[in-house]
This record gives C-alpha cells, structure tokens and sequence, in this order.
C-alpha cells in the first residue's frame, strides 16, 4: 500500500539552537520538544522529570465533592456497595482497583462485570438486579453509565443510588446520579479531559485519601492498574495521564500486584522481584527500581502493556466472563494468581483463532466483489462471526483496505457492530449522522459500537457509505507516515538515544518519534528473512558513519532486488533496542522505504499544489 511521508512543520533554526544550548542537548532533540510545544528549560524540567505533585485536585472535577459525600455516607452507615465496570481492560482495571481500595472501609462491598454476550456495553439492568440481591444501596459505575438515564432512574425505583465515573462523551441528558464523574461534561471545568475510565475511578480515590489525611503512598501502588487502562485504551499520553502512566510503569517495573505479575509471566516478560505482603504493591523508590537483580529483566513500556498485557486482560471478556481479569487483579496469592492466568492465556488464544478466522472471511467477502472494493467504508455483516473479536477485525481490515470500518454480528436479537476509523477521520461523528437507523451507539472519534435492527442493516449500510464519502477527503485516504525530523546517522549517538528514551512514555499525543534518512545504501549484508520471506534485516550506511546501522523492515522485501543491487534509498523509521542472545543493539525499525529522489519529488508535487 502506497504511503505518503508528510514532514511536521519545523521549527526556526534559531529557537532549536537556543533551546539545545539551555537544556544541553542535541538540536535535533530540541526540535522535538519544540514540536511538543516544550519551549523552555522549566518546561522541559516538568516533561522530562514528571512529578506526582502536578497532579491536579480531584476536587476541581465537577460533582466531585458530591461523590466524596455520598461515599462516606455508605461507609459511615455501613451500606453494601457495587463496583460495577465494563468488560474491556480500563473497565476490570477500575473495578479492581476501587474494590481493593474499598473492600476495608465498606463492612459489604461487592463487583460486577456484564456479560457481553448476554447484557452489552454499559450499566444493565441484569447488573441492578444483582445490586438489588446483594443488598447493595451504592453502584460506583466505572468506565460506563454516562448515558444510563433510564438504567439510574431503574435504580432509583429500587432505592440505589450511583456515582458514576467515566470517561465518555455525554449524551444531552445527564443521569440523575448522587454523583457524575466526568471530565468531558459540559459544565466540568477540570483542567484535563482525557483521562482513561480507571483514572476516572483514581482521582476519587485520592479525593477521598486527600479529605481523610491518607497518605498518598498509600494509594500511589494502583497506578500500575492505572497505566495499563492508559496504554490499552488508547488515552492520549500527556498532560497528567503521562504523569500516571510514568509512575505507573515504575510500579510495574519494581513491584506489580501479583494479578499482573501474572499476566506478565504468561506474556513472556520477566518481571521484577516479588515485594510486598502477600503479594500487594508497595511503594519502592526509584533508586530500587533501578537495580533488580535479575539479568534477564527488561523494563516494561507502553508498547508490552498495549501488545502483551492488555490482550490477555481483555480476553476474559472478550471470550468469556470479564470478571475472571477482576478476579485476577485482586488476587492476592501467586500461586492462584498464575492459576487464573492460565484460563486467561487459554482465552488469548481462542480470541486469536477466531480474529484470524474471520479477518480471512471478511477480507475473502470483500476480494469477491468489485463494489465492496470500489467503496469508501466498510461495512460487513455476519451472524455467526463472534462478538468478543469483531473490533479487532474491525481494525485488521483497515490494514488492507483502509477507510473506516464497521463488522457486525448478531447479537440478543439485534444486529451490533464494533466500528474503527482512519487517521484524521472522525468515526463517531459519521456514526452520530445515521443514529436515526440506530438502536444505541457510542464511543470516539476513532473507535465506537453500535446496535441496529436486521431490518434496518441496509439502510445503514448505504446511509453510513454516503456519510463518509461527504466526510472524507483525498488526504484522508492515503495511509501517511508523519516524519518528525530528518536526521544523519551520525547524528544517532549513544548519548542521542539515551535522551530519546527520557521522551517516553511513548503513546497518542506523544508518539515516538518518526525519522527519515535520505540516500540510505546497503553495505552488502542485507537480506530477506522470516518465513514467508517477506521481511527485510538491513545492514546501512548513509555515508556519514564508519560503522554502519542494522535495521529491521517489515513486510517490505519488494525492495529487496533495488537496495542489493545498490540502489540508494530514504527510510523512515523509529529508533529501539534489539535483544538477541543476551546482546543489546540499537536499530532502526522501518515504518517505509522509498527509493532515492520519490520522496523528494513527492514533496515537489506537493508543494505546487499548494501554490
């Protein structure tokens, strides 16, 4: 698929030189934290050094009060209460996270995760009934019910009250909640609006520790919940979500809860030693969580949490009961931890038999039809394909044909539909514009669900693809890479990778990096490996180093013939360490390659243009 590189906007030569010379780095880092809007040495201080001191007051979120209120009121009168979250990893991650917090203050305190299958997204009534079973009077709703106007009112008739702590775009009525925690609430004033469903869940937490003199040590192990709801949902990572998410892989990286642990231990990391009483967190300062005695630990990142972690979390609910992640995350024994890890590794696997499955069904669907091909979404439907997974088809087939996505299956009677969108595309608005074919739907500008009549699937079908083509333009709809800087391979140092890595954490609104090197050549030890040979190792040189770089280029062994046969080329690629037999190396991982002078003319073509 042809991409196109587009270069951000670079700074003047002046600022660059100035900021370089203050903070004592190299130009090009200067350059990327001027395009981070970092302008300063104090600015670069605050990104480069997070602090748990900037986080804001929890009581700057409407309704927040209200929730400290209502919750001492349950603890004081010894009411039951019901965690209650969704199914996907930032929703179990809260529940986890606030039962463990609660379940010594409240004299009952209970939780519950839906059944996808049988009762969906969000507060259900299924879910009330229980709270009505267990004598429950308070549901703290995480990751969910900011849209449950009826669900609540169904609540109340029954004498239950919620708060409510999510993260979703409201609808224009507000439930009537004892308290709604949400940052992108109209009337909400909090200074950050991106936090995940558990960070939500977090600042009650320190709201009600702030009001009651406890120790913020005392709270600060559940940012290792809180990181990973930040890395798999998705969350933008700035702001004060890169302060959770800093602290919240330290936690990961020197003393996780054992749930995690255990997870961990199934997805090939190796993690710290065990610390803490019965396998609880404990605080551990940064000069422990630098040396951790075992040679074979490597510091969990976004990535592992995004890639490793988050899948098997996620699967439980995706395959079977998203209250088997919860009860691994508040697992205190390892030995059943490992256990319980053991049902969730047999889920991942069973999610990713049915994702490749109907990934080729789909594709199989849309090959054998020239109009399916010709549109600008897609839309596809089939009862028999399985729900826990239609999100992530949803996403695969964007790889292939890349326009927004919907992939629906049937469900309680009703047809629901798992959608992904394209850089630059706004899903939940399109879907928002056909909401009149429409059961319920929600989500965000990249990724949102939907549920509809069968009798109204072609309606929408046709209604959805005249939306998008309204929508889009000709930029959208060419996969690009956006180039951060251009740089020399003399210009990537030791010291100059060792700086970058104080960038992280790396995810939405901070991305990693993106370089491109012009005039690339192969110094004759390139080859195509993998086991379909479709994978490039390079071994390059641009003519500015004596020592040459290896790199590593995914799915692009059609280059293979022009670069061996000493064709120059321009690459571009992000910078990380390869492990291999104990032996760490730095290379450069391809996003794209093109042949010396493309990219250039590319960038003529799109300059006259613009002129």
């Amino acid at each position: 698929m042809q991409k196109k590189w587009i270069l951000k906007e670079q700074v003047e030569a002046e600022k660059i030189e100035e900021l370089a010379t203050t903070v004592g780095i190299s130009k090009p880092l200067a350059g990327l934290l001027l395009q981070r809007g970092i302008k300063d040495s104090e600015s670069a201080r605050k990104f480069f050094r997070p602090d748990l001191q900037q986080l804001y007051d929890p009581f700057l979120m409407t309704d927040m009060d209200k929730a400290v209120a209502r919750l001492e009121r349950a603890i004081v009168e010894r009411e039951n209460v019901l965690i209650y979250g969704d199914y996907d990893v930032d929703g179990t991650t809260a529940v986890a996270m606030m039962y463990v917090f609660l379940k010594s203050k409240c004299r009952n305190v209970f939780y519950y995760v839906p059944d996808r299958y049988t009762e969906g997204y969000g507060i259900s009534y299924k879910g009330i009934d229980y709270a009505v079973e267990t004598g429950c009077t308070l549901i703290i709703a995480l990751d969910c019910g900011i849209k449950a106007v009826k669900k609540v009112e169904y609540a109340a008739e029954r004498g239950i009250e919620l708060i409510i702590c999510d993260h979703h775009e409201p609808g224009d009525e507000l439930p009537q909640a004892a308290a709604v925690l949400d940052p992108k609430r109209a009337d909400c004033n909090y200074p950050f609006n991106e936090l995940s469903g558990c960070g939500v869940g977090f600042k009650l937490i320190q709201a009600y520790a702030t009001k009651h003199k406890i120790p913020f040590y005392q709270i600060k192990p559940f940012l290792d919940l809180v990181v990973v709801s930040i890395a798999s949902d998705i969350v933008p990572i700035v702001d004060e979500n890169r302060i959770l998410a800093y602290f919240g892989l330290r936690q990961l990286n020197t003393n996780p809860r054992v749930g995690l642990r255990a997870v961990m231990l199934k997805s090939g990391i190796t993690p710290p030693p065990l610390r803490g009483k019965d396998g609880m967190p404990i605080d551990v300062s940064i000069e422990e969580s630098k040396t951790t005695g075992d040679p074979e630990f490597h510091p969990v990142k976004i990535g592992d949490i995004v890639f490793k972690i988050g899948p098997r979390i996620n699967a439980a609910g995706r395959m079977d009961l998203g209250r088997y992640s919860v009860d691994l995350l508040v697992e205190r024994n390892m030995a059943k931890a490992e256990e319980m890890a053991c049902k969730i590794e047999t889920d991942n696997t069973d999610r990713k038999t049915h994702d490749q499955n109907i990934t080729n069904e789909a594709l199989a669907v849309i090959d054998g039809s020239e109009e399916l091909k010709r549109r600008k979404s897609t839309v596809l439907y089939n009862p028999e394909w399985h729900k826990g997974v239609i999100g992530i088809v949803a996403s695969r087939l964007i790889d292939f044909y890349y326009r927004p996505t919907v992939i629906c299956t049937k469900s309680n009677g009703l047809i629901t539909g798992s959608a992904r969108s394209i850089p630059g595309f706004n899903l939940y608005e399109a879907i928002e514009k056909c909401q009149d074919l429409l059961e319920s739907f929600g989500g965000h500008t990249y990724a949102a669900g939907l549920t509809l009549k069968e009798e109204n699937l072609e309606a929408f079908i046709s209604k959805f693809e005249s939306v998008v083509d309204s929508m889009m333009t000709s930029d959208i709809m060419v996969p690009r890479i956006d180039v951060d800087e251009e740089l020399l391979l003399s210009d990537v140092t030791p010291k100059f990778f060792k700086c970058l890595e104080m960038f992280e954490p790396f995810g939405p609104g901070n991305m990693a990096p993106v370089f491109a090197c012009r005039n690339l050549f192969d110094t004759g030890a390139s080859q195509v490996v993998g086991q379909t040979r479709e994978h490039l190792k390079l071994i390059v040189n641009d003519g500015t180093v004596g020592r040459p770089f290896s790199a590593i280029a995914f799915k692009q062994s059609e280059h293979f013939d022009a670069i061996h046969n000493g064709q120059k080329f321009d690459m571009c690629f992000s910078l990380e360490i390869n492990s291999f037999r104990g032996k760490e190396t730095l290379q450069l991982k391809s996003y794209d390659i093109k042949m010396a002078g493309e990219w250039e003319r590319e960038q003529q073509e799109e300059s006259a243009g613009r002129s």
